[in-house]
């Protein structure tokens, strides 16, 4: 490990640079970065940088070959995009990246021989099950003759032989209680019955949103038709999601609901490495059961689809408007009901640019949050 970015958690960094020695650690500011500096102790001191310039430094690190891009939201997609002219193959938990910028970041990371390999837990059960297919005997590296248009390798390249992809979901805490979800409080809706995680993800599962982006995120990684990708609900959580091929097959990958088999699968690629993470008791597993999503009641899930298919500038807004709310949501400045309200009024409100380059995608983006913000101001 040659460098670490933490945003504000300095006091986290500070104990991962005493084991871990990286030569080079980023925080979200400059303040940060003091405290972090006064806190090390040690005889060991790393580089420390901040702010965004300081998290494409980390991303492009020299050493570095494979970067994991984990920052929550659109900030991941510029250091992303460093990484990759970097030549740095790229770890992705940061779906905001493909779902602003799919397009652009896909074309780049073909041009320049760099794998995007999938962190999220249900892309990575995709990845997985594609490596099921004929065309995982023909070719292991992209950029080869017979799979030119793939990022993620085992992916995209073949979209012949697969009928579906599904990605599964946990439906989160609201799939059929509360009835009224405009009641919904900020403990409840932080309350996720399978995952531990963050604010803002744990948010958007509850509404769906979550799956949505994913959605767009999986047409840019597997290069498959917005028609070919399916939602199911399946509360457990242990089947992490499936491909279904021309010939009826399914494949399908499961484990427990834990992040840390995604991020070393990814990190240990092309190896599967060997770990003593808990394991599946098939003894205790008495159900798995599936269901259609509610759009009605999680209508965000339909508009990301909506945006997603629309493309151009569209996913980058659907993701602007979603962030600005979901933010005010947590501050306790709107109603849960209200995120549904703001995503779908700024989206009505922006003309699509087709074919966006970087700086119109981050446009598009700046001018749907003061958008989301005004439609917030409203409500």
């Amino acid at each position: 490990m040659v460098a670490l970015s933490a945003g504000r958690n300095w006091q986290l960094l500070a104990g991962q640079i005493e084991r871990f020695r990286p030569r080079l650690v980023a925080m979200a500011g400059e303040e940060d970065a003091r405290l972090l500096a006064e806190s090390l102790a040690g005889e060991y001191k790393p580089e420390i940088c901040w702010g965004v310039d300081g998290l494409a430094t980390v991303a492009t690190c020299s050493g570095a070959q494979v970067v994991l891009t984990a920052v929550t939201g659109i900030a991941g997609l510029l250091p992303t995009v460093a990484a990759i002219k970097a030549g740095k193959h790229i770890a992705l938990a940061n779906k905001e990246t493909l779902v602003a910028a799919g397009a652009l970041v896909t074309k780049l990371a073909f041009e320049r021989g760099v794998n995007i390999l999938p962190v999220d837990s249900e892309h990575s059960a995709i990845w997985q099950c594609l490596a099921g297919g004929s065309f995982a005997a023909r070719s292991q590296l992209p950029g080869d003759a017979i799979n030119q248009d793939r990022v993620a390798p085992c992916a995209g390249m073949c979209a012949a032989e697969v009928e579906n992809i599904i990605l599964t979901a946990s439906g989160g805490p609201f799939r059929r209680e509360p009835e009224d979800l405009g009641a919904v409080t900020v403990d409840m809706a932080l309350a996720h019955p399978n995952w531990q995680m963050g604010k803002k993800i744990t948010i958007d599962s509850a509404t769906l949103m979550n799956k949505g982006l994913e959605v767009i995120e999986a047409r840019w990684l597997f290069g498959v038709d917005y028609t070919k990708i399916k939602v199911l609900v399946h509360s457990q959580s242990i089947i992490h999601s499936m491909v279904e091929f021309v010939d009826g097959s399914v494949l399908a990958q499961l484990g427990l609901p834990d992040m840390r088999l995604p991020i070393q699968y990814a990190l240990g690629y092309p190896e599967r490495l060997a770990n003593d993470l808990p394991r599946l008791n098939w003894t205790e597993l008495k159900a798995l059961t599936f269901e259609p999503p509610d759009e009605a009641r999680f209508p965000l899930l339909g508009l990301a689809f909506q945006a997603g298919r629309t493309g151009g500038t569209m996913p980058a807004v659907l993701n602007a408007a979603n962030e600005v709310a979901v933010e005010s949501f947590l501050d306790g400045k709107i109603k849960f009901t209200s995120i549904q309200t703001v995503v779908a009024r700024v989206l009505e409100r922006h003309t699509t640019m087709p074919e966006p380059d970087l700086e119109e995608i981050l446009m598009a983006d700046g001018n749907s949050r003061r958008e989301a913000a005004g439609v917030i101001a409203s409500l």
